[in-house]
């Protein structure tokens, strides 16, 4: 059996082509770079997700859940102990609140976090991390990183550089053209 490769382009790069070829018809315009652009990144989204949500499956640790460790480990190495909303969470990861309590009840039940009411509004809570999910952050760290390295490695490191400034170039121009102030991931 021959791979994609061998047989010139993979069913991604054939979609690709004849969504731009059907976008060229319906539009009249030449360029559909624009929308070939923003659906590559959906697809990548879309299997970083299914790659993600494989690893470390066997604690349990999907990437959403991964990911609210992580910010709230970077949150707490700033100095600021005090934890985070489950509002400025749910912006962080540009989900919604009903997502964002799934998963803090999930990493709860897991003992990686805790919820504590805030100090000077007794009406929010803030949640930080536990002794425990902080030793699982720290101990994972180093495999999942070596991992998502090894899913960029037929990148140069050139390339994954200039991949890094062409995407953070692209993150400013859509929030510039869509007239936004700033990008969703920033709000508070």
């Amino acid at each position: 059996m021959t791979s994609p490769r061998a047989r010139g382009r993979d069913p991604f790069q054939k979609a690709r082509a004849f969504l731009s070829g059907q976008f060229k018809d319906l539009t009249g315009l030449e360029d559909t770079s624009g929308v070939e652009i923003l659906a590559t990144i959906r697809a990548l989204t879309r299997l970083c997700e299914v790659v993600d949500s494989q690893k470390d499956a066997d604690v349990g640790l999907s990437g959403p859940r991964w990911g609210l460790l992580l910010v709230l480990l970077a949150h707490e190495r700033f100095g600021k102990g005090q934890g985070l909303t489950p509002s400025a969470l749910s912006h962080v990861q540009g989900v919604s609140r009903n997502t964002i309590s799934s998963l803090l009840r999930g990493l709860e039940e897991q003992g990686y976090i805790e919820r504590a009411l805030d100090a000077t509004d007794r009406r929010v809570f803030r949640i930080r991390l536990t002794g425990e999910g902080r030793k699982v952050v720290q101990s994972l760290a180093p495999a999942r990183v070596a991992y998502a390295n090894s899913l960029a490695s037929d990148l140069s490191h050139e390339e994954r550089v200039q991949l890094l400034a062409l995407l953070e170039k692209l993150r400013r121009s859509i929030i510039a053209n869509a007239g936004l102030s700033r990008g969703p991931c920033h709000r508070t």
